[in-house]
C-alpha cells in the first residue's frame, strides 16, 4: 500500500546552505520507502521550535494541509523527540515520523542478509529505546511473569528491559558474524592481495561500477540505498594482478548515529581497504555537498589516511561542461562498456602512484615465486639476462620487502 505523505522542513541558520537539496532528498527517501508526497511545508526560522519544531501557528497550518491532502502520515526532515512526536500527532491526527525513522525503514526494506537484518534491527531498537513513552493508563499497568513479580514494574520499564535484552542478544549474534568476517578479512590481508573499496553518496552508482569492472551482477538500480550488504569480488587487472573490489552501503547527509553504530562491522570492511574509489554522481545538483558529506564521514570513521581516487560517474547524462573539485579523479559512465578500459587504466595509474616501485633480480630457482608476485603486485616488465643468468623484474607493490630475496621470514614486514 502506498501511503500519502506530507513532508515538513525548517530552514535555519545551520542548514540553509543545503536545505533545498535536503528536502528534495527527503522526497526521494519517501518514494524509496513506497510513499507518495502529496504536500510539503517549509518554514524559515533562526532555530527550530523546541516544542513542535515549526511553532504553534505553523502546526495549525500543517493540520489543515494534512486534512486537505487526505495524508496518512507526516515526515519531518529533523530528528524528533518522543515528546515532540506526541504533541504533533495529537494536533494533526495522523502518524508522525522523522528522517531517521524513514532511513531506518528503508534499510529494513533493503536488508537481505542475516547480518544486514540484525544490524537494522539493532539500529531501530537503539532509536526506539530513548523514545519509549507510555500510552495513557498503560503506563501504570504491572507486568507479569517470572522476573516482574514483587514490588511491580510499569509497562514502560518492562518494555525498556525487553528492548535492552533484545539489543544484547543481537550484539552477541553480530559479534559471532563479525568473527567470521574478521577471519576472512585477515586472510585477504595476509595474502598480499590489494584491496580496493567502493565508497560514495547513496545512488552515485557504486554497484554499477562494480558490475562494469567485475561482472558481479549485483543489484543496481536508480534508488537510494540499493546496496546494504557489502559484497567482495575478485578483479583481475590487465597485468594479471588479482585485487579484491568491495561494494559497501552508500553514505547520506546526516547519516543516523544509530546506523553508524549498528553497521560498525560493515564499515570495518571499508576501513581495512588499501585504496578507495569515491564514486560521485556528476549530475547531482548538490554534488559539492555530497562530496563534503563523504569526506566528513571518512574523517569521522578514521579512514581519511587511505588513498582515494574520485570516480566521477554518469558522464553520459552530463549537459554542461564538467569541472572536477576533487583530485586525483577520472570521468566515466558506468553504463558505457567502452569506459571500462579508461576506468581500469586510470585506476592502475592511481595504484602505481600509491604503491612502492620495485626493481628486483631473481635467479631461475627463485622464479618459483613468480606467479605469486604477478598476482599480488603490478608487474610492469620482466626480462631474462642470459649473461647474468637472472631475471630482472620491475613493478609496484604494497610491500616490496615481501619479494626481496635473501630476507628471512622473521624480517619480513607484514
Amino acid at each position: 500500500m502506498i501511503e500519502r505523505v506530507v513532508t515538513v522542513g525548517v530552514e535555519t541558520q545551520e542548514n540553509f546552505y543545503y536545505f533545498d537539496e535536503s528536502m528534495k532528498e527527503l522526497e526521494n527517501l519517501t518514494q524509496t520507502a513506497q510513499g507518495e508526497v502529496v504536500g510539503t511545508m517549509t518554514q524559515k526560522r533562526p532555530t527550530i521550535d523546541r516544542r513542535t519544531i515549526i511553532g504553534k501557528g505553523k502546526l495549525v497550518e500543517l493540520e489543515a494541509l494534512v486534512a486537505s491532502t487526505d495524508a496518512d502520515m507526516v515526515i519531518f526532515n529533523h530528528e524528533l523527540t518522543a515528546r515532540q512526536t506526541s504533541v504533533i500527532e495529537e494536533m494533526v491526527k495522523v502518524k508522525v515520523i522523522d528522517r531517521v525513522q524513514l532511513i531506518l525503514d528503508i534499510f529494513a526494506l533493503r536488508a537481505k542478509s542475516k547480518e544486514g537484518q540484525l544490524q537494522v534491527e539493532l539500529a531501530q531498537l537503539s532509536y526506539l529505546l530513548p523514545r519509549l513513552s507510555g500510552q495513557g493508563a498503560s503506563m501504570s499497568r504491572l507486568g507479569g511473569g517470572i522476573g516482574t513479580r514483587g514490588p511491580g514494574e510499569t509497562k514502560l520499564e518492562t518494555d525498556r528491559r525487553h528492548i535492552r535484552f533484545k539489543m544484547t542478544q543481537i550484539k552477541q549474534e553480530l559479534k559471532e558474524i563479525e568473527k567470521h568476517r574478521e577471519r576472512s578479512r585477515k586472510k585477504r590481508q595476509e595474502s598480499d592481495t590489494m584491496q580496493v573499496g567502493l565508497i560514495g553518496y547513496t545512488n552515485a552508482g557504486k554497484s554499477t561500477i562494480m558490475n562494469l569492472l567485475t561482472k558481479a551482477n549485483t543489484y543496481s538500480e536508480d534508488q537510494l540505498f540499493a546496496t546494504l550488504d557489502p559484497l567482495t569480488k575478485k578483479w583481475e587487472l590487465p597485468t594479471g594482478t588479482q585485487v579484491t573490489l568491495t561494494d559497501t552501503v552508500g553514505f547520506i547527509q546526516d547519516l543516523p548515529t544509530q546506523l553508524i553504530e549498528a553497521f560498525q562491522s560493515t564499515l570495518e570492511e571499508s576501513k581495512a581497504m588499501d585504496f578507495l574509489l569515491h564514486v560521485v554522481d556528476v549530475t547531482s545538483t548538490n554534488r559539492d555537498q555530497q562530496e563534503k558529506t563523504v569526506i566528513k564521514l571518512l574523517h569521522e570513521l578514521d579512514m581519511d589516511h587511505i588513498p582515494v581516487l574520485t570516480v566521477y560517474n554518469k558522464a553520459d547524462l552530463l549537459e554542461t561542461e564538467f569541472v572536477p573539485t576533487l583530485f586525483p579523479n577520472c570521468l566515466v559512465s558506468a553504463k558505457r562498456i567502452e569506459d571500462k578500459e579508461k576506468l581500469t587504466a586510470d585506476i592502475m595509474t592511481f595504484l602505481k602512484e600509491n604503491l612502492t616501485k620495485y626493481h628486483l633480480f631473481y635467479s631461475p630457482a627463485e622464479m618459483k615465486d613468480f606467479n605469486q608476485l604477478k598476482d599480488a603486485t603490478l608487474l610492469e616488465s620482466y626480462e631474462y639476462d642470459e649473461s647474468l643468468n637472472e631475471y630482472e623484474l620491475i613493478g609496484y607493490a604494497k610491500n616490496v620487502d615481501r619479494w626481496k630475496k635473501g630476507v628471512s621470514e622473521d624480517e619480513l614486514e607484514w
